[in-house]
């Protein structure tokens, strides 16, 4: 029988600061959430749940998301709610405009879930 000689572990280094996500906090991260919550408004950076939210609402920075909250793909790396789609909200890109018209945001980008569903073809031709 062979002996092993095990060595010691040493100790863990503490993660490097630049590599640590802040929680979301900041005047202009709470405005904006504000805002988006009272116009009825979806973002991909809480949709997606995105670990710089806070840094990137902090500097007024927001990527907006069109044709409601739900994505009809199943893409295994998004973290987007996934399912069946609500109906088309026609006034949701002016709230959108409202809000970036009213936070004064530097950047807004501006992006949609898929709807790759059967329904929009049937919604389409209703009267």
């Amino acid at each position: 029988m062979q002996l092993v000689q095990i060595e010691p572990v040493a100790p863990r280094q503490p993660k490097p600061e630049w590599l640590k996500a802040r929680a979301p906090m900041g005047e202009n991260y709470h405005e904006l959430k504000k805002l988006a919550r009272g116009l009825g408004l979806h973002t991909v950076c809480e949709s997606a749940q995105c670990p710089n939210i806070g840094d990137c609402w902090n500097h007024r920075t927001a990527t907006f998301m069109l044709l409601g909250n739900v994505c009809t793909r199943h893409c295994g790396f998004c973290a987007v709610p996934k399912g069946r789609p609500e109906p088309l909200d026609y006034d949701e890109p002016r709230r959108v405009a409202e809000a970036v018209a009213r936070l004064g945001l530097k950047y807004a980008v501006v992006t949609s879930v898929n709807r790759d569903d059967d329904n929009l073809a049937a919604r389409a031709s209703l009267p």
